[in-house]
């Protein structure tokens, strides 16, 4: 299948997918910090910048504890990719550490973040497949992380290849997935979806 926009966009959103087909080869760690560059560039509110990346190598000794945080579904074809990158958001903001109040848009901002390294990613030849399919409760204490930061997403990254071995059900589902028309997601001056 093809991706045809209803209206002129730059081809980079068109063609940025995510497979879970990956090919396990070494990742440069130059490659991994330009795609997360592209992630600190992402606009927040108040320029707070509330993300934070947790990444790991496949070849690192922290690569099955992190693998391991992931539900059984995703393990199948995550532990073929070449990184994981964890994505966390602060919850608390203020001009200092003794004026913190709660961020009602961490996760927004974060998502923004995503967003550009997922983008950057396919720019320079590699895919990006995030996942909500983690133990959110066990997660935090592998990766250490502060009672402050919420664990958002975790992310696949690495070159992509043919499906074979994933499992089958999975192979059927590596193609380019269609968006719904531009009609139907966008509204003048209000909401207006009929309930079904």
């Amino acid at each position: 299948m093809t991706r045809s926009p209803d209206y002129p966009i730059d081809p980079m959103f068109t063609q940025r997918w995510s497979p879970r087909a990956f090919d396990g080869q070494a990742m440069d760690d130059h490659d991994l910090k330009t795609i997360m560059e592209a992630a600190r560039w992402a606009p927040s509110c108040y320029n707070y910048q509330p993300w934070r990346f947790i990444f790991i190598h496949r070849e690192d000794a922290r690569w099955d504890a992190s693998i391991g945080v992931l539900d059984a579904f995703n393990q199948q074809w995550a532990k073929h990719a070449s990184a994981l990158i964890f994505v966390v958001s602060d919850t608390l903001m203020g001009p200092s550490e003794d004026r913190l109040a709660p961020s009602h848009f961490h996760s927004f901002d974060a998502g923004a973040a995503w967003a550009h390294m997922s983008l950057q990613a396919n720019r320079i030849g590699y895919h990006m497949r995030a996942m909500a399919g983690v133990d959110y409760a066990r997660a935090p204490e592998v990766l250490r992380l502060p009672t402050r930061f919420k664990l958002q997403i975790a992310v696949a990254v690495g070159r992509q290849t043919t499906p074979e071995h994933l499992p089958d059900m999975m192979q059927k589902d590596e193609v380019l997935t269609p968006r719904r028309p531009l009609q139907d997601t966008i509204f003048e001056g209000v909401f207006a979806v009929t309930e079904n």
